[in-house]
């Protein structure tokens, strides 16, 4: 294939990705770092390519989730910090250590989450608050997972919001705003370290994303919750035991 072709493919990859990761929160850079090491590419490089791409999405899905009303201002403030230290670490470990051992455990953790959010979309039990030391706790653990997997950060920090009680249009929109600033500092860390290739993938995931984004984002503000919910924990679910599947089997 030249340059061309694979931007065009990697442009069809990042609209679908982004519509999805979009509107329900999650699996823009887990469907792109699949697709990428399913062709050859390692873990390490896989993630610094997706995530480069996604400082750009991640800034064009913040901005149309802000024009649409979709953003708590406070709640991006309090998980942009600490996931960006926590994405820096996993970084750093990713560019050094193999993350096999981790995958299972983030896995079952959300296969979890993410019949707990089912349970409650079906039969609407309540849900309990979570605090601000809590919400930067899982700020930190997202920034981790989400550079450690080559995604993750919405599986984890937008399920666990909406487990919590924070209403998906909000949490969906806050998370995706406070990503951008997790993506650039994970990006800056592998720049760092090892460095950043494959540009016309990463061309082609920025062009399909950012085209996609203002489509998710008015599909976010305008689906009623109970279906965003049952969504969100049927993405969770398939992708999380995808990933356990393929973890067990390699070790």
């Amino acid at each position: 294939m030249t340059a061309i072709d694979d931007i065009l493919l990697y442009a069809a990859i990042g609209f679908a990705a982004q519509i999805v990761d979009g509107a329900i929160g999650m699996a823009y850079g887990l469907t792109a770092t699949t697709v990428l090491m399913s062709s050859g590419v390692t873990a390490a490089t896989a993630s610094a390519s997706v995530h480069a791409a996604e400082i750009f999405t991640t800034a064009a899905s913040g901005a149309a989730h802000w024009r649409v009303g979709n953003i708590d201002r406070g709640l991006v403030k309090r998980l942009a910090l600490p996931g960006m230290v926590g994405g820096a670490i996993g970084a750093y470990i990713l560019a050094t250590v193999s993350s096999a051992y981790i995958r299972p455990v983030v896995s079952v953790y959300l296969v979890i989450m993410g019949f707990v959010i089912l349970r409650r979309a079906l039969w609407n039990t309540q849900r309990p608050s979570i605090s601000s030391k809590h919400i930067g706790i899982l700020g930190l653990i997202g920034g981790f997972l989400d550079s450690i997997g080559g995604g993750g950060w919405g599986p984890m920090v937008t399920t666990t919001l909406i487990v919590r009680g924070i209403n998906p249009r909000f949490a969906i929109g806050s998370a995706n705003a406070a990503e951008f600033f997790v993506t650039t500092t994970v990006t800056a860390t592998f720049v760092a370290t090892i460095g950043v290739a494959l540009w016309p993938v990463i061309t082609g995931l920025v062009i399909g994303g950012a085209l996609a984004a203002p489509f998710a984002a008015y599909a976010t503000k305008h689906l009623p919750e109970k279906p965003v919910m049952i969504a969100v924990a049927t993405v969770v679910i398939a992708l999380s035991l995808r990933n356990l599947s393929l973890a067990l089997m390699s070790n």
